[in-house]
């Protein structure tokens, strides 16, 4: 998306170039196109109007002179060209291109990822993605970024991009009036520490760019007409057929080349004022360029020659480049750069009342969506790996089951572009993203259900037929659910079932009963809620067999361990009538927290956490801020802006309660109503307190699920959590779920509350010396503390607005949805939190899979049950997490001189898939120091490890994506101000064994597996 709002000052910074003073600037003129992998328009409207184009005319145009340069960016344009457009002639040229270096693929992955509100599991993905085709098909590995339109800069970015192998970053979205001070001081550039305990390891040189961004200069003194983009605006729904597009240049001739040059030279001169080098990027390029290169290169060739002929007047030399040959330039200056710690650059605003939070929580359903394919992907993948390795031959296809599977990869990927799970896209886009991922999601339930129920070979029977009838039970109806435990740690949790019928006993796959409780639903007036409780070992699948009756349940044998809960209601309370709180408080208990709800206002009054006896005053209930629609009545928020012009409102009048005390959960029922009389609820909050007394069920977990919408128009409604906590507004949130940031208020003249509002993606706490109150989120949201002890949550946004700009591209976020966040809550010591957060984050994140996998029937034979051995278990220690598990597919030797002369062979390039190269990632959860012991060094032996899957035979460390044997990659070492030395990791495989590991905090590593097939069903 176009950089807005730019405030351009133009100040007399013609005095210093930099290194060199004397010598002539030196400018590299980099070619691109901001090609947004959504937005506005479609991905098919994209690609028909303008996207092909581009890359057809810029391999036919660079391809006529040598000098000439591009750089392709987002990656899936350039696959959806490669793969339907692109004839055998461009791909030929391409490839020669791209030998070349005259053609360079930045960043590399399918999208330009958001920053802010991206999960860490997604960004892997769609970067893994790209460099996966870029590599097996060209044989090239990114190594620099061009981050330029991400609304805000996270620290986390830097880290994976270093781990991914790139020697450099580039970003530009930060603050106006940061971005303005480190122009003026020269420190636009640095070397960016990104994570408190990787350090130096993994640190990264960082451009930033200056106030003109990534666009080229739009105003000529001299001309009506934008300057440099001679090939003009972009036409949809088609481009015309004269070729003459709106805003075309005035075109280069002999009497405009001066001007031009005259415009480009003093605008080189002021951007040379803000660095420390002699070097100027000039990007040439903005959204939606380049579909005519001919036309551009054509008026810019005799530009660029002209200046050069005229250097010495004009104190500048001018060249085509790609952005490696600019950081080259930089690198061999061997300056010694300032280093920046592991803090970000977020929020973001472009202007005092222009604050870009809204899109934090723009779009609910959408990044909530996204997220559920991301975790429905993550557990596909490992069960389809576990498949492939013990039975090859099994009655799954394989390129069928890899192609479902790489179908989710592209959605998820796609929807992660900076317009897209933001929420900042045009309605018909997020129905687009919605449709992309929801199909692929569809297709991967029946790979699925085709894992768990096909027989995995021919004397094995399918999961199905070894269903059974317990005798002496008299059930009218039966119904088989398989649970399936993505992650490798053991677990003992609470699933959640919705039934159809109000009598249930649950059965595993031994016959045993199982704890279990069954109540009326939340949701609706005909449905129930089962609650089970099961174990599972790390990625472990058990069958449970459900048996209906609606007749009452007589005798406890006839019941087996079910507990039929019943609610009680507490009648309706007005706001106004809250004068005394306080006297009737109403506790429910588990083994960690005593909750107290108040009788007189239907809202939680405390919580105590009973292994110090420490209460905590609290309440959570609904606000609202009112946005103002009208530009001439003040700021605006739209989807990517939120401007608070006045406090937030309680957003309802009374509220009613219902609580259904259990044996499995307690759940607490309230419901907010904008009016006293209204007759439906506005919003709601369902509490689920585990009451699972002496099982190893997490009683710390206090589920919660919200109901809001829709909204009124220009509303924006926050769940505000009010305690006792003495943070002094200072609140704690994560950067895409990798790593934690500290956020104390701060104080602007203009938009104070919108600008401390921060992105939560897994996590956000606050905290005093005694006390932390912990939210994990199964989205991203904004959250701020706007009082002392307060935690609010945007949950929901609907807006509507009359900027022109907003309304022509249809931007103005008029979201009408119901959405259904849950949050995870957390209280106790500071010590006794930071062991569980991190966990329950991704606990919360990959839950267990449930597949009923028929209908409820009668039983169509009378059978003893069988014992099944459960399928083997996987199991990490508690402070590692297996981030991946999958089957990439790419075909490429991990020699890479072997795969370079493969990919210049000229010989059919066309690979089958790779299926028997597995991907494993594994993640350190802690940050150095922050547990005593959680915090340590992890050695694990992988061999050992991965024995529940299969006999591991071969093992080789990788970059993050996968691309580079982790021996051969030499990352630039950028000279610090601190002489800190650029260290190699210390131990890759440590101890006397091959496949023995060590990680230590905050680590990331990835390793190619490759097992002997061997089946352990």
């Amino acid at each position: 998306m176009r950089f807005l709002a730019v405030i351009v000052h133009f100040l007399c910074c013609f005095l210093s170039y930099g290194v060199g003073e004397n010598e002539p600037i030196q400018t590299f003129v980099i070619p691109h196109s901001h090609m947004d992998v959504g937005w506005v328009y479609t991905i098919q409207e994209s690609m028909h109007a303008y996207a092909a184009n581009v890359y057809t005319s810029v391999t036919e145009e660079l391809s006529k002179a040598k000098d000439r340069r591009f750089i392709a960016v987002e990656q899936e344009f350039f696959r959806l060209w490669w793969d339907t457009v692109a004839s055998d002639s461009h791909k030929k040229q391409v490839r020669q291109l791209v030998k070349e270096g005259r053609l360079e693929f930045i960043i590399g992955g399918q999208v330009m990822h958001d920053e802010a509100v991206t999960d860490l599991d997604d960004e892997i993905l769609q970067m893994t993605e790209g460099h996966g085709f870029l590599y097996e098909t060209f044989g090239v590995r990114p190594q620099f970024s061009w981050h330029v339109d991400p609304f805000g800069a996270s620290a986390t970015t830097p880290v994976l991009f270093a781990l991914a192998g790139f020697n450099a970053h580039l970003i530009s979205r930060i603050d106006y009036d940061l971005k303005n001070t480190m122009q003026q001081q020269k420190k636009l550039q640095f070397v960016w520490r990104g994570s408190h305990s990787l350090k130096e390891r993994h640190q990264i040189f960082t451009h930033t760019m200056d106030q003109f961004s990534y666009c080229s200069p739009s105003h000529l003194p001299f001309s009506n007409s934008s300057g440099f983009y001679w090939n003009g605006v972009a036409l949809f729904p088609n481009p015309p057929k004269d070729g003459v597009y709106p805003n075309m240049s005035l075109p280069v001739t002999k009497e405009t080349v001066h001007a031009y040059a005259k415009t480009m030279v003093e605008n080189i001169k002021q951007r040379a004022g803000w660095f420390k080098t002699n070097h100027v990027l000039w990007p040439w390029g903005c959204d939606k360029q380049f579909y005519n290169s001919s036309v551009q290169f054509n008026n810019m060739d005799p530009l660029i020659k002209y200046i050069n002929q005229n250097s010495k007047e004009f104190g500048v030399t001018v060249q085509y480049a790609t952005l490696s040959e600019y950081f080259q330039a930089i690198y061999q200056s061997n300056l010694t750069w300032e280093v920046r710690d592991s803090e970000d650059f977020l929020p973001y605003s472009t202007e005092p009342n222009q604050a870009w939070t809204g899109f934090y929580a723009s779009r609910n359903v959408l990044k909530g969506v996204a997220r559920r394919a991301s975790s429905q992907l993550h557990a596909a993948e490992s069960l389809f790996t576990r498949y492939r390795i013990s039975f090859p031959d099994g009655p799954v296809a394989k390129d069928w089951a890899l192609d479902k599977l790489r179908a989710l990869r592209w959605a998820v990927s796609e929807v992660q572009h900076h317009d897209g799970i933001t929420g900042t896209e045009s309605p018909k886009v997020a129905d687009m993203y919605l449709q992309h991922l929801t199909q692929a999601m569809m297709g991967v339930e029946e790979l699925l259900a085709a894992l768990f129920l096909l027989p995995h070979n021919l004397e094995t029977p399918g999961i199905l037929r070894s269903s059974y009838h317990r005798k002496g039970a008299h059930q009218t109806l039966e119904q088989h659910v398989i649970v399936y435990n993505p992650l490798a740690w053991n677990i003992t949790t609470i699933i959640n079932t919705t039934v159809a019928f109000p009598i249930a006993a649950v059965f595993d796959d031994n016959g045993q009963p199982v704890p279990a409780q069954i109540q009326k639903s939340a949701l609706s007036n005909v449905t129930y809620d089962l609650f089970i409780m099961l174990s599972l070992g790390g990625l472990q699948h058990r069958k449970y067999l459900i048996k209906f009756s609606e007749k009452p349940c007589r005798g406890k044998s006839k019941c087996d361990r079910t507990y039929e809960a019943r609610g009680v209601t507490f009648e309706r309370r007005s706001i106004r009538d809250w004068t005394k709180t306080g006297r009737r408080l109403l506790p429910v208990l588990n083994e960690c927290y005593k909750l107290m709800f108040d009788q007189d206002t239907n809202l939680l009054y405390s919580i105590t956490y009973l292994e110090e006896k420490r209460r905590v005053r609290m309440t959570q209930d609904f606000w609202e801020y009112h946005a103002n629609g009208d530009l001439k009545a003040g700021p605006i928020s739209d989807n990517y802006m939120f401007s608070a012009n006045s406090p937030a409102v309680r957003a309802y009048k009374a509220v009613e309660m219902e609580i259904i005390p259990g044996k499995i959960v307690t759940e607490i029922r309230q419901y907010f109503y904008r009016e006293e009389s209204d007759k439906d609820y506005a919003f709601s909050i369902t509490t689920r307190v585990p009451e699972c007394v002496g099982s190893k069920v997490q009683c710390s977990r206090l589920e919660q699920t919200y109901r809001v919408g829709p909204l009124l128009i220009n509303t924006e409604v926050v769940l505000r959590s009010s305690s006792s906590v003495k943070n002094n507004k200072t609140l704690y949130t994560d950067d895409n779920g990798y790593q934690m940031m500290k956020r104390p208020y701060r104080k602007f003249f203009y938009n104070t509350l919108a600008r401390n509002y921060f992105p939560m993606v897994r996590a956000a706490y606050i905290e005093d010396e005694l006390s932390r109150l912990v939210l994990v989120s199964d989205r991203a949201h904004g959250v701020s503390s706007q009082a002392n002890g307060q935690l609010e949550v945007m949950l929901h946004r609907r807006l509507w607005n009359n900027l022109a700009w907003n309304l022509g591209y249809n931007l103005t976020l008029n979201d009408s949805t119901v959405v259904q966040p849950t949050l995870w809550m957390m209280l106790g010591s500071k010590s006794a939190t930071s062991k569980l957060y991190q966990r329950e984050a991704i606990e919360l994140q990959h839950r267990p899979v449930i597949m009923p996998i028929d209908q409820p029937q009668k039983p169509l034979q009378e059978k003893e049950p069988r014992g099944r051995s459960p399928v083997r278990s996987v199991v990490l220690p508690p402070n590692l997490h297996l981030l991946s598990l999958n089957i990439p597919g790419w075909n490429y030797s991990s020699n890479h001189d072997v795969h370079i002369s493969h990919v210049q062979s000229g010989k059919d390039l066309h690979s089958e898939p790779d299926y028997d190269r597995v991907l494993v990632r594994i993640m350190h959860l802690f940050e150095e120091g922050e547990d005593p012991e959680l915090s340590k060094p992890v050695t694990i032996n992988l061999k050992d490890v991965l024995r529940g899957i299969g006999e591991v035979k071969g093992m080789e460390e990788r970059s993050l994506t996968g691309t580079w044997d982790i021996g051969s990659l030499q990352r630039w070492k950028w000279k610090t101000a601190d002489n800190f030395e650029q260290k190699s990791r210390s131990c890759r495989t440590c101890g006397n064994e091959a496949f023995t590991v060590t990680i230590s905090p905050k680590e990331i590593r990835t390793f190619f597996l490759h097992f002997s097939s061997n089946n352990f069903y």
